[in-house]
């Protein structure tokens, strides 16, 4: 689309600055691994917008206002623990219009898991003097651990995008992925919990000895 070619570069800037800004709020985080923030780019925009729902019918009327994630965040963390510790702070700082906890519907299941916002994207981040209808309301913000990005990256690539259906087979391996995925995030959280739970037994003894 022409339209969202033009406005693209626009978006481009402003990444950058949402990325500074994510960045400054969460400086005192611990464990965060990485903050990006992109610009959809045209070709994705494009393949979006063109998408129909169960009726045939175009599923936005307006891909320009409706489409929430042309600027869309991610915030990837080490533990569990920490996306609630991030979950605090971008509450602080943004009022969300949607928030969800995406986890499989069935509990015998395993695939996507993550935090999704959609914050409305602030005006002190667009440059002075351009004209603020010609930027998104809103940008999405994904807050996932390093093992639950992992597998929606390999996900999205292999099984998401990929030309061929997959196999009976193949789902299951995805599935045992995502369940080795979820179980190494409780393992790693369980470590982590009894470790900080010896070291502060640990020096309340030694501080009553003292």
């Amino acid at each position: 689309m022409k339209e969202y070619e033009k406005r693209y570069p626009k978006l481009v800037r402003v990444a950058a600055n949402l990325e500074e800004m994510l960045k400054k709020y969460c400086e005192a985080v611990p464990h965060v691994d990485r903050i990006t923030v992109r610009a959809k780019a045209p070709e994705r925009f494009a393949t979006k917008a063109s998408k129909a729902d169960e009726m045939g019918n175009l599923k936005y009327a307006a891909p320009l206002d409706q489409i929430q994630d042309q600027i869309g965040a991610r915030i990837i963390v080490i533990y569990l623990a920490d996306v609630g510790s991030v979950r605090n702070v971008v509450e602080k700082y943004f009022r969300s219009v949607e928030a969800r906890e995406l986890v499989p519907e069935d509990h015998w299941a395993f695939g996507y898991f993550g935090h999704h916002w959609v914050f409305p994207l602030p005006e002190d981040l667009i440059p002075e003097g351009d004209d603020v209808e010609a930027y998104p309301r809103f940008f999405e913000l994904q807050v996932k651990t390093l093992f639950q990005h992992a597998w929606s990256e390999a996900n999205h690539d292999l099984g998401y995008k990929s030309r061929h259906r997959l196999t009976p087979i193949q789902k299951r391996q995805f599935a045992y992925t995502a369940a080795q995925a979820w179980g190494a995030d409780r393992v790693f959280e369980e470590f982590r919990e009894a470790i900080v739970t010896a070291t502060d037994a640990g020096g309340a003894e030694t501080h009553s000895e003292g």
